[in-house]
């Protein structure tokens, strides 16, 4: 069934965000799996040339977080930490073209390729999908949940989605990240909350709207569970670069939330939460800079229509994380829509998964006109 929209509720302390902390952890929400199965380079994010604001208290809904200079002329302000959304706001995005290598698991509706492309420094892999016919045709960036690293294969999630939308006239790029697959290593992307994740979604969009086969103005994002997450921060860190965006049972849009629940409270994390509060403190003792690591802190920057799917069932991510990642966002004015689906886990199965890429076809047919 279709909720209806709540009305705003309160936003949480300002310990707010998404997708990022399943983020420290090299355990989190795991995606559907529903497929097969060298030396670090620069990370190159928060690579402005200027030096940005620092990030001492977020004032939810804007671009910068407040602070107090008593003598502008001569008090330096420190950079964002590399973990918050300021750093990735501050980022210059370096996107190189989209490289197509071998093809391999083309249809008759689509030729499919191994594709790379530069992200900030990076080389990232994934699989394309080109609807055969004559374009230049939307397209939809697709952003993973969490498989682990260290098994994690080229292009084996989402397999259901990018098949569909292909066979709908979509291309459909679904990006491995760093340090998955055969994309680059970063090392320090964990420390970093994996806000990595997210420059190489934004660095697809901008590859993708320099391929001559591609309408660069109907582009859309998609992601599920870590990759929600991905999504939240993809759209406050770049408004406008996409024209919509959609969700599956999403992780939640408060970082302390992701967190506790997936590093905190895990005695096999516990080096991985000593290693991110000695660096930005407790989130009981630094709300403040747990905040400005947050999406929602920031859910005023975005311009873009959101579809979210969820499962009153999920096992990994609560729905009650999508009801107030909603309110947040409808306290701000944005357009947000949440599929709620009874009984449903996850992962959706049919005839659920079939409904939901239906409303996920609708969804953008209607803003990418």
């Amino acid at each position: 069934m279709r909720t209806p929209r709540a009305l705003a509720a309160r936003l949480t302390t300002g310990l707010t965000a998404v997708l990022l902390l399943g983020a420290c952890s090299t355990a989190a929400p795991t995606d559907d799996g529903d497929g097969g199965t060298s030396g670090p380079r620069p990370t190159a994010y928060a690579s402005s040339t200027t030096t940005p604001p620092a990030t001492s208290a977020p004032t939810p809904g804007t671009s910068s977080p407040t602070s107090s200079t008593t003598n502008p002329t001569t008090t330096t302000q420190p950079a964002p930490d590399p973990a918050s959304i300021e750093a990735l706001i501050a980022t210059r995005f370096t996107a190189g073209d989209l490289r197509l290598g071998r093809e391999q698991g083309s249809t008759s509706a689509y030729r499919q390729y191994f594709v790379t492309y530069e992200s900030n420094g990076l080389t990232i892999s994934g699989r394309i999908n080109i609807p055969r016919g004559t374009g230049p045709f939307p397209a939809v960036v697709l952003a993973h949940g969490y498989v682990d690293p260290a098994v994690y294969t080229n292009g084996e999630t989402m397999l259901r989605e990018r098949d569909h939308l292909a066979r709908h006239g979509y291309v459909t790029l679904h990006i491995d990240y760093r340090n998955h697959a055969q994309s680059d290593q970063d090392p320090r992307n964990d420390a970093n909350l994996r806000a990595g994740y997210a420059v190489d979604a934004i660095n697809a969009g901008l590859a993708l709207k320099k391929a001559s086969y591609v309408d660069p103005g109907r582009l859309a994002l998609i992601g599920r569970s870590m990759g929600g997450g991905v999504v939240y921060t993809a759209l406050v860190v770049r408004p406008g670069l996409f024209r919509a965006a959609v969700a599956y049972a999403p992780v939640s849009s408060d970082t302390v939330d992701n967190f506790d629940k997936w590093v905190r409270r895990d005695a096999s994390r516990s080096g991985a939460a000593r290693a991110v509060i000695a660096r930005l403190g407790t989130p009981e003792a630094e709300p403040a800079a747990w905040a400005a690591t947050s999406p929602r802190t920031y859910f005023g920057r975005i311009t873009e229509p959101l579809l979210i799917h969820h499962g009153t069932a999920d096992e990994e991510c609560p729905l009650s994380w999508s009801r107030e990642s909603v309110a947040a966002l409808e306290a701000r004015g944005k357009s947000v829509e949440l599929d709620v689906y009874p009984g449903g886990r996850h992962t959706l199965t049919s005839p659920q998964w079939d409904t939901s890429i239906r409303r996920t076809e609708a969804f953008l047919a209607r803003h990418l006109r």
